[in-house]
């Protein structure tokens, strides 16, 4: 067993237990990266799910330097929580998941574009509009075949005439025509052209109605960086924008020119000495084929570690990839180390931007058995965020 701790001066801090360091540098890249993908069209940043776990805030601030001049969100309070932070007031900020009983007025008065898929919600935000005594921007969404939120298109014309009826009366602006994907990121996907031609259709018949929207969109990260039909007045790039493939089907980041922004680090809580034949982690589905080394990783699935990853998660450390040996628990696990004994407090890199030879969160998907869109966004607020590149 290795039985001294790393050297640290009196003044030196302690290495972080773990830490998930995010590259603000690399996502202004990535968006730049992107816009030219689509020149000629706005460029509203994804931040939902707390920028898909890289902070909401510091990832916004870091794609409107980059260009962005919309920004996204799924839940209201998200939004209002973005616009209270102080974002330049000439940035647009857009959310779409409601219910009813959401703070619809809060939204109207913070001027947030409020996304309507049924004539229950343009009611919620008609009644917003009247009481906050001030038009709200809507942005009504088509259900084009992806079968989530949007409107029905049989339900679609009831839904624009009570639209222009409400902005004739002053009571709101109709700022977009919208929609969402299914299969984009699954190249020449039958989907794709179906839904393409049915959202023309229905932004036709909204403009035929009296709506002109300040933008219409549906490219999602794929439609951005593969279909440049798809692209109209915005583009709403999400996973792309943190460096992330949306699919290994259109190549890995590097591929389409991103770099990953999120590093997941820990330091060694433990190395010690085991004899063949050992146990590891419950249920014992690692037993060590002879004398060796393991290390404790202290991360495990409250901190988002993937517990489906067990015994398969890959993990640098001393320059060599290792694997999760056993099962991942809530708040540890193991790798075995092979004889190798790193010092306690040596880094195990989960996954970064691969240029040390680490896994990518894509490995980590692989291991797990789902997208890389999953293990980003389910680090958990256990493990600090340490921004690097941020602007004075």
């Amino acid at each position: 067993m290795s039985d001294t701790a790393p050297a640290q001066s009196p003044t030196a801090p302690r290495p972080a237990r773990a830490r998930a360091e995010i590259d603000l540098d690399a996502l202004r890249g990535n968006v730049r990266a992107l816009r030219a993908k689509a020149p000629t069209a706005a460029f509203m940043a994804v931040v939902k799910a707390d920028g898909y776990g890289h902070g909401a805030l510091p990832c916004a601030r870091a794609a409107v330097d980059a260009g962005a001049t919309w920004i996204g969100t799924a839940t209201p309070q998200e939004a209002l929580a973005l616009r209270a932070a102080g974002l330049p007031a000439d940035v647009r900020i857009m959310c779409w998941l409601w219910t009813p009983g959401d703070p619809w007025r809060e939204a109207v008065e913070a001027g947030l574009d409020i996304s309507v898929s049924d004539v229950w919600a343009l009611r919620e935000v008609v009644a917003a509009a009247r009481a906050a005594d001030r038009p709200a921007r809507v942005q009504l969404k088509a259900d084009t075949g992806l079968g989530r939120n949007g409107c029905q298109p049989a339900d679609w014309p009831e839904l624009v005439a009570r639209a222009v009826r409400a902005e004739r009366d002053g009571l709101l602006r109709v700022t977009g025509l919208w929609s969402h994907f299914a299969c984009a990121d699954e190249p020449g996907h039958p989907s794709i052209t179906a839904q393409l031609t049915l959202f023309r259709e229905l932004v036709a018949h909204a403009e035929q109605q009296g709506v002109r929207p300040e933008v219409r969109h549906i490219a999602n990260s794929p439609a951005t960086l593969t279909l440049p039909e798809t692209h109209f007045d915005l583009v709403r790039p999400g996973i792309a924008m943190y460096g992330v493939s949306p699919s290994p089907d259109l190549g890995s980041a590097a591929d389409l020119g991103l770099r990953p922004v999120m590093t997941l680090a820990a330091s060694l809580a433990l190395v010690k000495h085991v004899p063949g034949g050992h146990g590891v982690s419950y249920g014992h589905h690692y037993t060590t084929p002879g004398e060796t080394t393991l290390g404790l990783v202290p991360l495990g699935y409250a901190d988002g570690v993937p517990r489906h990853a067990s015994g398969a998660g890959p993990v640098l450390v001393g320059g060599k990839w290792r694997t999760a040996a056993g099962r991942i628990a809530m708040d540890q696990f193991v790798v075995d180390l092979g004889g190798d004994e790193p010092a306690p407090g040596a880094e195990a890199v989960l996954f970064g931007p691969g240029d040390r030879g680490e896994p990518t969160a894509q490995d980590w998907a692989r291991a797990a058995g789902t997208i890389a869109y999953e293990i980003v966004t389910r680090i958990g607020a256990r493990v600090p965020r340490v921004y690097v590149g941020e602007t004075p």
